[in-house]
């Protein structure tokens, strides 16, 4: 049994195929989901897909990307979605300092506001961080003690800087790009992490793994990156499924969730 704890089933490659993305998803021993908002739009569309299917969970979040759509009243639609039962996490929200779409200032008020509504409803977060680590760090300094989990999504740092998210209370994400041959400091990342820490997830439709690189990525791929990183840790594949399910559980609180 697996959890994809980071998907975009809203997205256009899913629109018309769903149901059997989902049956293949199920095939493979994935069982639970979590749909991920980007955007208003998006977070509205990951509720009513977790409305339809009992083993879909949504989160609401404005990526930083769209971080200037964040006004007060943008935020206050943010906070009613954020309240529906099958909402389970603020994200995907944080820095990217590599695309460099929005001005870096904008992108750290916009992470700092949706941190803080973190805080109010007391949900966890799911974290984009693109090149902009140090800073990262010095938002997340205020926030992760009063948050009830922090997971790093698509993780893509050294392990030294792993080692510092790790210190801050971190879940670590692992994509299916650390099935590629030339992902070195992702593979050494994925091998040293605590397994009590580690979180798996496709980013669906992106990021497919081999031998499905290049094409549209689905949860059911999800199977190819926990094999990948039990060979990586030398462990039998049920042992990190198991305990990245349960990571999941605790993180999302999907304990009372799930049926």
């Amino acid at each position: 049994m697996l959890i994809d704890t980071h998907a975009h089933l809203d997205f256009p490659e899913f629109v018309d195929d769903l149901d059997a993305v989902l049956m293949r998803a199920g095939t493979n021993g994935i069982r639970e989901i979590v749909t991920i908002g980007i955007s208003l739009a998006s977070s509205a569309r990951a509720i009513e897909i977790a409305e339809r299917y009992a083993q879909v969970f949504a989160t609401v979040g404005i990526h930083p990307h769209g971080a200037k759509a964040l006004s007060s009243g943008a935020l206050e639609q943010m906070r009613s979605l954020a309240q529906h039962e099958r909402v389970v996490a603020v994200g995907e929200i944080g820095l990217d300092y590599y695309r460099d779409r929005q001005p870096r200032d904008i992108q750290r008020q916009c992470f700092r506001q949706q941190l803080e509504l973190a805080r109010e409803l007391q949900l966890p977060v799911v974290i984009h961080v693109r090149d902009a680590y140090e800073d990262f760090l010095t938002v997340i300094r205020d926030h992760a003690a009063a948050i009830p989990a922090v997971i790093l999504h698509c993780f893509s740092g050294t392990w030294e800087m792993a080692e510092k998210c790790l210190d801050w209370g971190c879940f670590l994400s692992i994509p299916g790009t650390v099935t590629f041959a030339k992902a070195q400091m992702q593979q050494d990342v994925a091998r040293r992490i605590p397994l009590e820490r580690l979180l798996l997830e496709t980013d669906a439709p992106f990021l497919a793994p081999e031998p499905y690189r290049g094409k549209t990525n689905e949860p059911s791929y999800l199977l190819h990156t926990a094999r990948k990183i039990s060979e990586l840790r030398q462990l039998p594949l049920e042992e990190v499924a198991n305990q990245t399910t349960i990571n999941a559980r605790i993180v999302f609180g999907l304990g009372s969730l799930v049926q």
